[in-house]
C-alpha cells in the first residue's frame, strides 16, 4: 500500500474513532456504488450523516477546493441509492466534511456538520 494510500486509511480510522466518541455509530465504511463512494455513513439517533473524509499531511486549504461541488453531488446521488436500498425513512440526514491534516500519530479533526446540503426539491 503506499504512503499517500495509508495516510487517508489512518484518517478515516481516525474520524470513525472520534465520531464514535461522540455517540454515533458507524453505519457503514467506505460505501460504494457506480455513481460514487461515501467514506462513511454514521448515524446518532434520527441524524443520518454522509462524512466525505480529506486527509492532508499539511494546514488545509478553502472547502470550496476540498469538496468541489462535482463531488458534494456524487456523495449526494450515493447518499440517496443508500437510503433506497437499506428503506431509510424518518431520518434526518446530513452531509458532512472531516479535514484530517498532520502526521498518523498526530491528526487533527476539524469536523465540518452540515458542510453542504441536497438542493433537490425531493428529501430524498
Amino acid at each position: 500500500m503506499s504512503k499517500h494510500l495509508l495516510i487517508g486509511q489512518r484518517g478515516e480510522q481516525a474520524v470513525a474513532k472520534y465520531l464514535e466518541q461522540q455517540g454515533f455509530a458507524i453505519l457503514a465504511h467506505n460505501y460504494r456504488q457506480r455513481c460514487g463512494e461515501i467514506d462513511l455513513i454514521a448515524q446518532l439517533g434520527e441524524v443520518l450523516c454522509f462524512v466525505e473524509i480529506k486527509t492532508r499531511t499539511t494546514e488545509y486549504f478553502p472547502i470550496s477546493q476540498v469538496v468541489t461541488k462535482a463531488k458534494q453531488q456524487k456523495i449526494i446521488k450515493t447518499a440517496k441509492w443508500y437510503i433506497l436500498t437499506n428503506k431509510i425513512s424518518n431520518k434526518v440526514l446530513r452531509f458532512d466534511v472531516a479535514i484530517v491534516t498532520g502526521a498518523v500519530d498526530t491528526f487533527t479533526i476539524r469536523y465540518l456538520p452540515n458542510a453542504f446540503t441536497n438542493c433537490s426539491r425531493s428529501p430524498y
